[in-house]
């Protein structure tokens, strides 16, 4: 009798505990159909993010581009004006001097601010970069977890 007791508690466990994670297959079902609905927003918000990011980083290239060239520009006419300060310094025009100095003057000016700015553009490049760089990994993670949360939910349905 003893032996056929143990038989019997062993059955009845055997057919008792895969019922009992069979009802709560239900609520893990649901709860994985809500992760994939949430990555599957996240996902298209990070890929909004991206698109908008690389916008970012195209527009700071192309003013940094802007900035070097109203940069060299800058550097070009300094030169030139020297030129001609130092020739009217040898000819002894010293009024045409002056107004040359004073161009001179204006264009280091707005050289050091050409500078300033091609600071700050390259700057915003690399955080937009950066920020980038993490959409694109949010977005991966996003990824993962829908395909993670669809295996849970096949292997929900397949009982296994």
């Amino acid at each position: 009798m003893r032996r056929y007791l143990g038989h019997f508690l062993a059955l009845s466990l055997l057919t008792l505990v895969p019922a009992a994670f069979a009802q709560t297959g239900g609520a893990d079902l649901r709860s994985d159909r809500k992760d994939i609905h949430n990555d599957r927003r996240d996902l298209r918000q990070d890929r909004r993010d991206i698109r908008s990011d690389r916008r970012d980083v195209t527009e700071d290239r192309v003013q940094r581009n802007n900035d070097r060239r109203d940069l060299n520009h800058d550097r070009r006419d300094i030169s030139a004006d020297r030129r001609e300060r130092n020739h009217d310094l040898r000819n002894g025009d010293k009024a045409d001097a002056r107004k040359e100095q004073r161009d001179i003057n204006h264009d280091k000016r707005d050289a050091a601010r050409d500078r300033r700015d091609l600071r700050a553009d390259n700057r915003d490049i690399r955080r937009d970069a950066r920020d980038l760089h993490g959409d694109r990994k949010d977005a991966r993670q996003d990824h993962r977890g829908i395909r993670k949360d669809r295996r849970d939910i096949h292997r929900d349905r397949r009982g296994s």
